[in-house]
């Protein structure tokens, strides 16, 4: 049996120098300054000059980017976990919340039991999340004038688990040859009929309103991480207004938007979007043993071919990024006046690898099959392109930055001086460390202990019916019950 590869861990590079040969010797385009920069030179604390949202420019580059909560409560309604991670985002010092938190736009599109939902009933407590976010930010950094707070909308499609945690109920956007097995899509009565989709427009319309009656400076709606308007994205094999073309496959965001409007809500919209897929992988058989998972490896696709079931690729060779469509994607959110488009790619429930790099997988995945940095310069790389190609009025965000680690600063204020990005966006590394760019802009180090070291355990924990958290760098979920639960859920794995 083959062995897997030796990791690099990036703790183990003591310089920026270090850093730079570790990626060299990868052949990786990886720029990383020799030093944090203290506020008054980052360009990460540089307004965001280019674009105004809910009437405000944000105060700097740094975002924060929405997370899947698993610890509403079972109506979709607000905790005080929630509340907590609410509090730590204003303690960041970011300026902009790109959407705080993953809302569900009608309770059967939910990704979990316990997952918030933007109705009329949790109205008023999604609202005070914001208020208490604006306090603690007020408190800790001075002046809100400049902070700019979203909520997203979703619908989770194929991977909806809305009454029990370990049951799939997926709703799709067509039959996926690869898939429909894993994730319970058994019959053609599970595709959204157009019908059905005129009456989610609705919904998404109606969400979009709460959402600016509860203060929010604008929505995001999702189009990421094979969720469903992702989803719709790459619905060639689709019939109908919503299948086939470009035109047709981007028809439901252009009827939201339009929605919106029609029902005099001027709310500012953005978008995050998976730019490009892969197709799924799985762990190698032939790697694995009893305690460990194999790398992940690519399912056998060679009956799909033509792929025409991912967005952002090759369809003659889908392990390759294609950005033609992507590129386009973004000039028409431009047109349809989306102010921001935050980039990511592939999704946490197929391709991990691709989405969010880690040194160690979550419960579901499988190994590294190679330094995880390759995954986060492809990304860095793809949003260098369509920022480049991006109509100058709209602004790109990034991510997939936690696996640089102790050189998250070096790389993402180069990434922003050199015009690859306009924001730099986090989402798993602020649950551990929220304030790691004030941090570090202050005292031109950051904290090791605090680190996000991709363990993974904040993926585990939820797909395992726990509540999404840092088990192991976080006290307050360390001290929990579920942090001996999740030591005894990985054993047996």
């Amino acid at each position: 049996m083959a062995e897997p590869f030796k990791l690099t861990r990036i703790p183990s590079l003591k310089t920026s120098q270090a850093f730079r040969d570790h990626a060299a010797s990868l052949g990786l385009d990886l720029p990383c300054d020799d030093v944090i920069l203290p506020c008054a030179e980052s360009p990460l604390a540089k307004p965001l000059d280019r674009i105004k949202l809910g009437g405000k420019t944000p105060g700097n580059r740094i975002a924060i980017h929405p997370m899947e909560g698993w610890d509403g409560t079972t109506t979709g309604g607000v905790t005080d976990e929630i509340t907590r991670r609410w509090q730590r985002f204003g303690e960041s010092g970011a300026k902009l919340i790109l959407g705080g938190e993953a809302m569900a736009v009608r309770p059967d599109g939910r990704a979990n039991p316990n997952q918030l939902i933007l109705n009329e009933v949790n109205q008023a407590d999604i609202a005070g999340l914001r208020e208490t976010l604006i306090a603690v930010h007020t408190a800790r950094h001075g002046s809100t004038e400049d902070l700019v707070i979203g909520f997203q909308l979703t619908h989770s499609g194929r991977f909806c688990r809305p009454n029990e945690k370990t049951r799939y109920e997926p709703r799709v956007a067509y039959r996926h040859p690869i898939l429909d097995a894993k994730f319970n899509v058994t019959r053609n009565d599970q595709i959204w009929t157009d019908d059905e989709i005129t009456e989610l427009i609705r919904d998404y319309i109606r969400a979009a309103r709460i959402a600016a009656e509860a203060g929010a400076d604008f929505i995001d709606i999702k189009h990421c991480h094979g969720y469903l308007l992702h989803e719709f994205l790459s619905a060639r094999t689709r019939a109908g207004r919503y299948g086939g073309s470009f035109e047709n496959r981007t028809r439901i965001l252009r009827e939201i938007i339009d929605g919106i409007r029609a029902d005099q809500n001027y709310i500012d919209v953005i978008v995050r979007v998976s730019a490009f897929d892969f197709v799924p992988f799985r762990p190698n058989p032939a790697q694995s043993q009893s305690n460990r998972l194999g790398p992940g490896i690519p399912e056998d696709f060679s009956n799909c071919l033509p792929y025409h079931y991912g967005f952002g690729l090759n369809p003659d060779n889908p392990l390759e990024v294609d950005l033609t469509e992507p590129q386009q994607f973004v000039k028409l959110c431009a047109d349809l006046g989306v102010k921001l488009v935050s980039l990511s790619a592939g999704s946490p429930y197929y391709s991990p690898h691709i989405q969010r790099p880690a040194a160690y997988p979550p419960s579901d995945g499988y190994q590294p099959a190679y330094d995880p940095l390759v995954d986060v310069e492809r990304q860095i790389q793809v949003v260098r392109k369509i920022c480049e190609s991006a109509p100058a009025h709209l602004a790109i965000a990034g991510c997939a930055y936690s696996y640089l680690q102790d050189y998250l600063p070096h790389v993402t204020q180069c990434l922003v001086r050199d015009g690859w990005v306009d924001v730099v966006g986090l989402g798993r590394m602020v649950l551990s460390y929220p304030d790691i760019f004030s941090d570090g802009m202050a005292n031109g180090m950051l904290t090791p202990r605090r680190i996000c070291r991709t363990f993974s355990d904040c993926t585990t924990g939820p797909r395992n019916g726990l509540v999404s958290g840092c088990y192991p760098l976080d006290d307050y979920y360390k001290n929990r019950s579920e942090a001996e639960q999740l030591k005894h859920i990985k054993k047996s794995l």
